[in-house]
Order: structure tokens, then C-alpha cells, then sequence
């Protein structure tokens, strides 16, 4: 299992895409992708990544996808430079 959290694993993901911006599903298979433990577990590992993205002000929606189902997720601009940097702490975005 992977020593980052949740939080820390869907901020690489975002970061690491060209728009710096993902679908739900394109996280899911980045960290798929990236942490092969994921790929035999349970799904329930699933509802831990939507529990952060909805939960912690540090990610917000960033428009619907092209074709309608589901919305992109980004970082928020405030947490944007500590996560860049690897840091992950949980914090309150600065709005």
C-alpha cells in the first residue's frame, strides 16, 4: 500500500496532466496506473478518492467534460504552489 495519502496521490495525478485538471475515472486509472496495488483491490478504494475530492476545499470542479459526464477536478489555486512543492498537509484553502 502506497505511504502517501489520499489526498497526496489525487494531487499527483492532477499535477501530472498536461491541463492540470482530471476526470474522476482519469484519476482512478492514474493511480491504477502508477500503484499496482490499487488494481486487484476492491473498489472500495474508490469512494476514499470522491470522499477527498468532495471533502477538502484544497480541490474544486473545473468545468464538465466534453461530453457531458462528470466534471474535471483541479487543484485549488491557493494550495496550487505547497502541493507543486510536495507538500500535502491538509489545510484549509486561502480563499
Amino acid at each position: 500500500k502506497p505511504a502517501q495519502s489520499y489526498i497526496a496521490l489525487i494531487s499527483t495525478a492532477i499535477l501530472s496532466s498536461p491541463d492540470k485538471k482530471l476526470l474522476l475515472s482519469d484519476i482512478y486509472q492514474w493511480i491504477m496506473d502508477n500503484y499496482p496495488y490499487f488494481k486487484n483491490k476492491e473498489k472500495s478504494w474508490r469512494n476514499s478518492v470522491r470522499h477527498n475530492l468532495s471533502l477538502n476545499e484544497c480541490f474544486v470542479k473545473a468545468g464538465r467534460s466534453d461530453n457531458g459526464k462528470g466534471h474535471f477536478w483541479a487543484i485549488h489555486p491557493a494550495n496550487l504552489e505547497d502541493f507543486a512543492k510536495g507538500d500535502y498537509h491538509r489545510r484549509r484553502a486561502r480563499r
